[in-house]
This record gives C-alpha cells, structure tokens and sequence, in this order.
C-alpha cells in the first residue's frame, strides 16, 4: 500500500531564455484547447454546421475562458492584486516584489464558467446559426474534456493542493511546502531545483523531507472524475435523443462538474486569502451550489419555445 504514497518534487517547466519559461501548466492549457478545438470539430462535422464558424468560436472560447478564469480568481480569492500587482491580473508576469515571467497561473474554475457563459452569448450575437442554448450544450463536451488536463497541469504545480491525510494515498508536494528562498536557505544550494532535489534524493537533507506532510492529491481526484463527466456528455450526446433537449447537455454538465467540486473540496485546502467558511461550507463549495441550481434548471423545467408549441 505504500506504493500509493510518493513525494512530488517534479520539473514544472524549460527555462528558454532569461526568465522566461515554458511551464508544463501552460502547455496543458494548449493540449486541453487543441483537444476542446477537435471535439467542436467532430460535432460540426456530424450536425452538418458550416466549419467557418468553428474558428470564431475557438478564438472565443479561449478568450472568455483566460479572462473569466483570471478574473475570477482575483474577485473570489486574491483581489488585493488589484492595488498590490495590478499587471499580474492580465499578464503572465509578477511585478512585486521583482519582475518575473509566471507563465499563467492563480485561475479559477468558477471565474472561468461564467467567461464561457457571457463569452457563447458574444459569440451568439455576432454568429446567428444557432441558439445560445444549442452552442453551450456541445461547447461544455469540450469544456469538460479540457477541465481533466489542467487540473493535470495543476498537479504537475503542486498547487490547490489537498489538506493533510494518514491514509494510505498521499502525495508529499515539496515545492509546496519549501518556497524557493527557503530551500535555497535552507539546503545552502543556490540552484533552486538542485535545492529541491537534493531534499529528495540526498539523504544529508532527510531531516527536511520528513517534515513534509502527506496530503490528498485533490487536483488528481478531480481530473479522474472530469473524465466520466466527459464521457457521460459524450455519451448522452452521441447515443440518446437528449441532445435534441434545449439546455439539457449544459444543465448536465453544470451539475456533474460542480458537484465534483463540491465534493472534492472537503479534501482541498482553502485556497487564497478570502476564504470564508459558512455553515460548514467553503469559498468553493458555495460557488458551486448556484452552478448546480441552474443545471437542475435547466435539465428538469426549461423548455424552449419550439417545445412549448
């Protein structure tokens, strides 16, 4: 059982040039679009629905979900970069208290569902060959699919890491732990990767790696279980009738998504500086709760007006 427990210390991107770097987090976000682009491609292709209109979509999709997810984060969880960092908002980069090259970083999932939202119905105004409902009901197969990938790419960041376990699958998040001027300091080792290495493979440093805790790795939990969502969508897509019910594929997604995240939070722990905790329930937790109301919404009451007749 104890193959379940490892320490995670692992590369997170290439130094190219200078400081900037190519993080893995970011080219999970590329393979999660590339992926979502393939699937939009498929369902086009199958509905008959001309393919001049894919790219457009692609190019809104991307830039709803980066703004709302950027966003986001900063409304729910970190507004104090809005008069700290203001820059960091909208670039991948740090200004204080030096400047530095992040790739894309502090997202939020909830920021990011509303941005697709508001972004399908741009999309809609600009595009008129289908509803908004019919758009949102196939770009949630792709939304779906893409959550599994950066919620790798998070992993891979050890970042929205789990709350501490003694059960028999657990990770130990190095990186997490030891910030890059404390390994440094703390190993003597001026390389920050060397120093976080040496805490795992050289045992003059075991002293350090003992003090690290296991914990739930909640962002592997969470990218297994967007997989069966993924494949439900699909599923109901392809092989039922309901694809055909206005709204029924977004409301399905909205409750099997949020109630992952919902769930999954109970392990998590709270991320960023406003976090609060009301009647047992986190930051998270209750921006879930709307999420999966509307889908119930729209899976057991909407009709649209072709129905109604």
């Amino acid at each position: 059982m104890y193959l379940l427990k490892f320490d995670w210390n692992p590369l997170t991107g290439i130094e190219i040039l200078g400081n900037f770097k190519l993080h893995f987090y970011s080219v999970m976000w590329i393979v999660a679009f590339m992926i979502g682009w393939y699937i939009m491609k498929r369902i086009f292709t199958k509905e008959k629905v001309s393919l001049e209109y894919l790219d457009p979509l692609f190019i809104y999709t991307v830039l709803a979900t980066m703004i709302g997810a950027r966003l986001g984060h900063v409304i729910f969880y970190q507004s104090e970069l809005i008069t700290q960092d203001f820059w960091s908002i909208f670039l991948p980069i740090r200004t204080n208290p030096r400047f530095e090259f992040t790739g894309f970083q502090g997202l939020a999932s909830h920021g990011a569902a509303i941005g697709i939202i508001v972004g399908m119905y741009l999309y809609r105004k600009k595009y008129n060959y289908k509803s908004l409902l019919w758009i949102l009901d196939r770009v949630v197969i792709s939304v779906a699919s893409g959550a599994v990938f950066i919620r790798i790419g998070n992993f891979i960041n050890s970042e929205i890491i789990g709350k501490v376990t003694d059960s028999n699958f657990g990770v130990r998040f190095i990186q997490d732990y030891y910030y890059k001027s404390e390994i440094v300091r703390l190993t003597g080792i001026k390389n920050v990767q060397k120093a976080y290495n040496a805490v795992t493979d050289n045992p003059q440093f075991q002293n350090l790696l003992d003090a690290v805790p296991y914990r739930h790795p909640a962002q592997l939990y969470e990218s297994f279980c967007y997989i069966f969502v993924f494949l439900i969508l699909w599923y109901v897509y392809s092989k039922t009738n309901l694809k055909d019910k206005t709204g029924f594929l977004f409301g399905l997604f909205l409750i099997l998504l949020w109630t992952i995240r919902f769930f999954v939070e109970y392990v998590k722990e709270p991320q960023g500086d406003e976090y609060i905790n009301w009647f047992g329930f986190n930051t998270g937790q209750w921006l879930s709760i709307p999420f999966i109301i509307i889908g119930l919404y729209f899976m057991f009451i909407y009709k649209s007006k072709a129905e109604l007749k």
